[in-house]
């Protein structure tokens, strides 16, 4: 589970930086400030998703956190500007910090059950 996660998000994570990267640049250019806005929130919540795929293999917790706080972002900044594809990677990465959350807990089963034999 944690090296699917791992994957999932590193790729997620390049996917979201370089479509904020687009709708942010594009907006700028358009003169849209608060799309242009979602879309320098969607790139940290892009860099979000490569943090919590990094430490997915050794340290699950952090990859919830990170992906917790991306969900929580990509929510945020797709409120204030018409970047509505925002709201789908906050699903995305709450989805997965809920699947590094198992990923942990099964971990520390295992562990556990391990120092009890």
């Amino acid at each position: 589970m944690k090296i699917a996660i791992g994957i999932i998000s590193i790729f997620l994570g390049m996917l979201v930086l370089l479509q904020s990267c687009t709708v942010g640049t594009a907006s700028e250019m358009l003169g849209d400030q608060a799309t242009s806005e979602a879309g320098a929130v969607g790139m940290l919540v892009g860099l979000l998703y490569f943090v919590g795929g990094a430490f997915a293999f050794g340290l699950p917790v952090v990859t919830m956190v990170a992906l917790t706080l991306a969900g929580l972002l990509g929510f945020a900044a797709a409120s204030s500007g018409s970047f509505s594809d925002l709201t789908m990677w906050a699903v995305v990465a709450l989805v997965l910090a809920v699947g590094a959350f198992f990923s942990w807990r099964s971990g520390r089963k295992a562990k556990a059950a391990q120092n009890n034999v």
